[in-house]
């Protein structure tokens, strides 16, 4: 027959007390991962009486709030992927376009957009020699590189 060890009071202590320490050492984070779930019901495991395990509703229950944990995460990170395709379209469709934009000092520049920089983690508009995030636009206006005469012309119609 197996034997059982038990708990005192003690060990259980210190392994709260090294436990609140690991926690401060730690720094802070905006919200628990799916490693630090998985951390928790490992613990929970490792530190439950085995004459008294967690009950099936217990351990669905978190298996549940694990899934739907997981597809949250999953579901922000698609949606940060459809904002930044969006601010990239918005940025191109000022393209050609004449804007007046903030230039951060006091003082707006106006300008037409001659290229957009997409090399970084928000598209820049390009207005004359400075570049400008899509945030700093104040007003949009038909520029000179979007009328029928500024658009090229090829031969045999193509």
């Amino acid at each position: 027959m197996a034997s059982v060890s038990a708990v005192n009071s003690s060990s259980a202590f210190s392994f709260a007390a090294s436990s609140a320490e690991t926690a401060a050492a730690r720094t802070p984070q905006k919200a628990l991962g799916q490693n630090d779930f998985l951390k928790l019901l490992a613990v929970q495991f490792q530190v439950q009486d085995p004459m008294k395990p967690m009950e099936d509703t217990a351990f669905i229950a978190q298996m549940a709030q694990f899934s739907s944990l997981e597809q949250s995460s999953t579901m922000a990170k698609e949606l940060a992927i459809v904002r930044a395709d969006q601010q990239r379209e918005v940025a191109n469709s000022y393209l050609g376009h004449r804007v007046t934009v903030d230039d951060g000092k006091g003082g707006v520049v106006s300008g037409d957009v001659t290229s957009i920089d997409v090399s970084g983690a928000a598209p820049l508009l390009k207005v004359g020699d400075k570049s400008f995030s899509l945030s700093a636009v104040l007003r949009v206006e038909p520029g000179r590189l979007n009328t029928p005469a500024a658009l090229p012309v090829t031969a045999g119609g193509a």
